[in-house]
């Protein structure tokens, strides 16, 4: 997949214009977080997981991490990343870029909390060098999530909205 696939498939959501793509690498939270000149907790990272069946994707703010205990107790297995193979195998998105966008039919996407004491999010749009900027309702259409959930720790609930 690649920033043309994100652009296309987020023609239905009247939002293909709003795709952002830098001169330097976003792939990082804290690259991107330069790149966009906003904190890294408004990154909204997307991490891939192995499941029966093949993957699963959380985005979470930049500033969270998974919790072990919370994330095999909503999902009742231990969370297992993919690898970068993995990765772009199930996605068709390579790591830095991996987004929730035009993404193979019957992955699973869901939302992590952490991310809403902000107005705005930058999830990655297929690229190492692009993100665009949702509301964390428009992130919920767009990825066509199935729920918001609480697997991360380590993140402040505070509303710094930079």
């Amino acid at each position: 997949m690649s920033v043309a696939a994100v652009r296309e498939y987020l023609k239905q959501f009247h939002k293909e214009n709003e795709v952002l793509e830098f001169d330097s690498s976003s792939a990082t939270v804290e690259l991107a977080a330069q790149a966009l000149h906003v904190l890294p907790a408004r990154i909204s990272k997307t991490l891939s997981f192995r499941t029966e069946g093949g993957c699963m994707l959380i985005l979470m703010a930049g500033d969270a991490r998974i919790d072990n205990k919370k994330f095999k107790e909503k999902f009742g297995m231990k969370a297992r990343m993919l690898t970068p193979e993995e990765a772009l195998s199930f996605t068709g998105h390579a790591v830095g870029g991996v987004c929730p966008f035009a993404i193979p039919a019957g992955i699973l996407v869901y939302l992590d909390i952490s991310m809403q004491r902000f107005s705005t999010v930058f999830p990655a749009c297929g690229s190492g060098n692009s993100a665009i900027e949702l509301t964390c309702d428009e992130l919920f259409t767009c990825s066509a999530a199935l729920e918001w959930i609480d697997v991360c720790k380590d993140w402040q609930n505070d509303s710094e909205d930079q």
